[in-house]
């Protein structure tokens, strides 16, 4: 065991590691060869989706003793997608490198990662592919679904479609203030197919959950089943010598981009795939995700692709009837961390609503893989959901209007000239620009329009979106205009063609006249001090993950030096 590096022999070191760990350990728990199995929780109460995930440890914590070994809390950076300024992404490579060095630091010899709301489980699978010790993870789980006035609301999508409604006077802000006590129903993270149940999806699709986990809901009692197995199933991981380099392979992330298209999955997971790939020396790129998901079907009716919410799809067979719909697109021999293939746990797996989860023959969108675009405003690449688009915007010319920051879009939004043809264009909000890469890029119509009647428009930025957002939304375009990127060029009014059938997007001006401009990065200022500077200095444009640049590469688990 690697613990016993701490606490094996009669040293002055291993007495003052085991004595003071004696507080609550036996000293049995020092003895044997027991695995020490750390349980990465980021619980907070400022994290509201995870709140839950102490009592979700305790589970954990009663199968590793079952299983002959220890468990130990550890404390975990959480980030609350809805409460941290300006955004949790400025601060996801901070909890992934913070958590990397407790897990490296510590006499732990493997994983249990809990983690619910949208940034906690890409920052715990991008520490655990850089220690490359024996590692699980257990979803938090969506909440149950809430209700106003007979209807069901989907967290965060029925935010961005009231808003919208209040805004073009078809419903009141007493209405829309009233529906606020019923979004939220129970504990757990947002119940549509947003980032948060995205990357629990992805964990799973990674082989990196206990099959059948992922889309559990929170209140759930089989969620603290699953917990309890897993926390099992580490102690065997530590015993068996399996780490996440041997289970999260290229095939692996091919089988989780397959998985993205066919579950309606949040853009949030190009990105968060891309960073944990990179920890990992696995060769993923933006292509990857075009190429191995054309083609694969939408299958999961659900927010904000479709009309159900997560606990639908946990009824309705789960994401193992999904992916048994599309088993044949799935790399055979990508193994999950049971040791056994992925393809080797859909067997079983029915589909019990086919409303919910569509048969391969019948499916919500022939090819719903995230489509590249790229071009003369995006030469590295930038991302569309077309399942959450209009199909009629798919090919679009338009004149642009040109926002520099969110304060700009924020204080002419309604002011300016613009009709339903128009190209929204949102700048300056790429990983360096604001900096962390907000989810800005759902920009909301100009109030003349919504009165009108228009729902959607062309919108384009070096930003995210929220995964329960939805529209035709152009995002993460690199380079960002911060970094001098195309979109730095353009101005109010240029032509802008999208063409995502061809997986085109430019600015139809001669490049002449672009080389002559330039740059507009109005907005962007280095912090001075502190992670917003480290971050800034090294972070990577999005079509790389945006980690940061000294990141990429796993370490592994050794520590350099001894205590003294």
């Amino acid at each position: 065991m690697r613990s016993s590096q701490w606490y094996g022999g009669t040293d002055r070191n291993a007495y003052i590691h085991r004595a003071w760990m004696r507080r609550g350990l036996p000293r049995e728990a020092f003895e044997g060869g027991k695995p020490h199995i750390a349980i990465a929780n980021t619980a907070s109460d400022l994290t509201p989706c995870n709140m839950h995930l102490d009592e979700v440890a305790q589970s954990v914590k009663q199968g590793v003793w079952e299983a002959g070994g220890v468990p130990l809390n550890l404390p975990s950076l959480s980030l609350g997608e809805t409460n941290v300024r300006p955004t949790a992404m400025l601060w996801r490579n901070l909890a992934a490198m913070a958590a990397e060095e407790m897990f490296r630091a510590n006499p732990i010899d493997g994983l249990v990662l809990l983690g619910g709301c949208d940034k906690t489980i890409p920052a715990l699978l991008m520490a655990a592919a850089s220690v490359d010790l024996p590692a699980v993870v257990v979803p938090g789980g969506p909440m149950l679904t809430g209700h106003f006035r007979g209807v069901p609301l989907g967290c965060g999508t029925d935010v961005w479609r009231l808003s919208e409604e209040v805004r073009a006077g078809t419903l009141s802000q007493e209405a829309f203030l009233a529906s606020e006590s019923a979004m939220i129903r129970s504990k757990g993270h947002c119940n549509t197919m947003g980032t948060a149940s995205t990357m629990a999806c992805m964990a799973e699709a990674l082989g990196m959950t206990l099959p059948g986990t992922a889309g559990t809901p929170a209140p759930d009692s089989r969620l603290l089943e699953r917990a309890h197995d897993s926390g099992r199933l580490a102690v065997d991981l530590v015993r068996e010598g399996r780490t996440p380099s041997q289970v999260m392979t290229r095939g692996a992330f091919l089988n989780a981009v397959v998985t993205l298209a066919a579950v309606g999955g949040s853009t949030n997971a190009v990105v968060h795939l891309l960073a944990v790939a990179g920890r990992l020396g696995v060769d993923l790129t933006l292509d990857d995700f075009d190429r191995t998901g054309a083609g694969v079907p939408l299958l999961v009716d659900l927010q904000p692709a479709g009309r159900h919410l997560m606990d639908d799809l946990h009824r309705a067979g789960g994401l193992l009837a999904v992916l048994k719909e599309v088993a044949d697109l799935l790399d055979p021999g990508a193994v999950t961390v049971t040791g056994r293939p992925l393809v080797d746990h859909l067997g079983d797996a029915e589909i019990w609503d086919e409303t919910v989860i569509r048969r391969r023959a019948s499916p919500l969108l022939d090819d719903a893989g995230i489509a590249v675009l790229r071009g003369n405003l995006a030469p590295r690449g930038a991302v569309i959901k077309p399942a959450a688009a209009s199909p009629g915007l798919l090919r679009h010319r338009g004149r642009a209007i040109v926002f520099d920051s969110v304060e700009d879009l924020r204080a002419r939004l309604d002011t300016v000239d613009a009709d339903e043809t128009s190209v929204l264009v949102l700048r300056g909000c790429g990983p360096r620009g604001y900096p962390g890469m907000p989810e800005v890029g759902n920009l909301p119509l100009p109030a003349k329009l919504l009165a009108k009647g228009v729902r959607d428009m062309v919108r384009i930025s070096d930003a995210r979106m929220s995964g329960t957002a939805y529209g035709t939304v152009v995002l993460h375009a690199a380079p960002e205009a911060a970094v001098g990127g195309p979109l730095a060029l353009l101005r109010t009014g240029d032509p802008v063609v999208l063409d995502v059938p061809a997986r085109r997007l430019d600015v139809d001006v001669p490049a002449s006249e672009l080389a002559r401009r330039e740059p507009v990065t109005t907005g962007f200022a280095a912090p001075a001090r502190g992670w917003e500077r480290l971050y800034v200095d090294h972070v990577l444009q999005a079509d790389q993950g945006a980690d940061l640049d000294f990141l990429v590469g796993s370490s592994g688990h050794e520590v350099s030096r001894e205590s003294h």
